[in-house]
């Protein structure tokens, strides 16, 4: 008895034996595959066909879902099958195959207007869904606040400095670089556009009230939320994937006090200081380009600015930046708890931290410039 899987065809008057040989087992899947196509090749069209498994000597689950497949493909040719099993172990297994065998689904029709439908609903039970699971996690952010407000020992000042660290000092080249350029892209724009009024000097109070109420902000916060929303969706997903959250609730630690906390209260820090940074390199960048594209001097540049911005302007920008902070900290680490096992789980959750985080960002900014505009200030 050969161990190679082969099929011997056996050609009578209007029927064939397909005698079946050797091992049938998924470690020989490919040899087992290349023996069926050879034979169906020689078979031709039989009108009675019959399996003859006496011959083989070991078969698993891959090896009775070809036999199974085999068959199939025979009966849906027009063909008579019979399948001789005379082992026990054989006839159940093919049976079990049999049974769970799933055929492919039919097509389903294409309803353009109906799936597009389809999914506007599937996107605003999303959005109900997201803002039901928001709610809830601020509650559990806001006791864990007032937890550790209560018990100022429980606040992690090693983790906190930590990723200060990481999100605040290491983002500071990257925000400082893209706010150079932005202002210096702003500053060039507007100078050329105000020389077709002939008001070039007026691009400073442009550049200078832009960018402390509200560039500066909006470049700071989608940056972090592309650079640590997105690493700390990933942290968390990646704990949750190693059942690293399920351990701390084993050893009785709160994963919203060990591991959130931590992360939004560096962010809550860090917001305002790189928002500062931002303004101040894009204010500097505008500041070069207004001297060598424009003409306008250092001296006539911080004259202008000081008359153009007051404390206001710039308080604005700060006021918004702890609030865009909490926005991006509550979203990234709620889509990194909300990981599931798979790699697949992780991007998605990541991916969608960060158009979140982004979307969000862009919603509260314009309900401040609301605001400010309402009090008029």
């Amino acid at each position: 008895m050969s161990v190679r899987p082969q099929i011997r065809v056996d050609m009578r008057s209007g029927s064939a034996v397909l005698a079946l040989d050797g091992s049938w087992i998924a470690r020989r899947a490919r040899l087992a595959e290349a023996a069926v196509s050879a034979a169906l090749q020689e078979l031709g069209s039989a009108a009675h066909v019959t399996l003859d498994l006496e011959g083989i000597d070991r078969i698993d689950t891959a090896g009775a879902w070809l036999v199974e497949r085999t068959r199939r493909g025979l009966v849906d040719s027009g063909a008579d099958v019979d399948l001789k099993a005379p082992q026990d172990k054989q006839r159940i297994l093919i049976e079990e195959v049999r049974a769970h065998y799933a055929d492919a689904p039919p097509p389903r029709p294409v309803e353009r207007f109906v799936d597009l439908l389809a999914d506007l609903g599937k996107g605003v039970v999303g959005a109900s869904e997201d803002m039901v699971d928001g709610t809830s996690y601020m509650g559990l952010f806001t006791m864990a606040v007032v937890r550790s407000i209560a018990n100022p020992a429980r606040l992690r000042l090693t983790s906190i400095v930590h990723h200060l660290e990481m999100i605040g000092l290491r983002s500071v080249p990257i925000i400082a670089l893209i706010s150079f350029l932005v202002g210096g892209i702003v500053a060039q724009q507007g100078i050329f556009q105000l020389n077709t009024f002939g008001a070039p000097s007026l691009v400073v109070d442009l550049v200078g009230i832009l960018t402390l109420r509200e560039l500066a902000l909006l470049l700071t916060s989608i940056m972090i939320a592309g650079r640590s929303g997105s690493s700390i969706t990933a942290e968390l997903g990646s704990m949750k994937m190693r059942e690293e959250i399920d351990a701390l609730h084993v050893i009785g630690l709160d994963p919203m006090e060990v591991l959130i906390l931590p992360r939004v209260i560096a962010l809550l820090l860090a917001m305002p200081m790189l928002t500062f940074i931002s303004a101040m390199s894009a204010l500097f960048g505008a500041g070069l380009v207004a001297f060598f594209y424009g003409g306008i001097s250092p001296e006539i540049f911080l004259f202008r600015l000081q008359n153009a911005v007051g404390i206001h302007t710039f308080l604005v920008g700060m006021i918004k930046a702890p609030f865009m902070a909490l926005v991006i900290g509550l979203i990234a680490t709620m889509e990194g708890m909300g990981v599931e096992g798979s790699a697949e789980s992780l991007g998605r959750q990541t991916t969608s931290s960060v158009v979140k985080s982004i979307f969000m960002v862009i919603v509260v900014d314009g309900i401040f410039a609301m605001f400010f505009a309402g009090i008029n200030y």
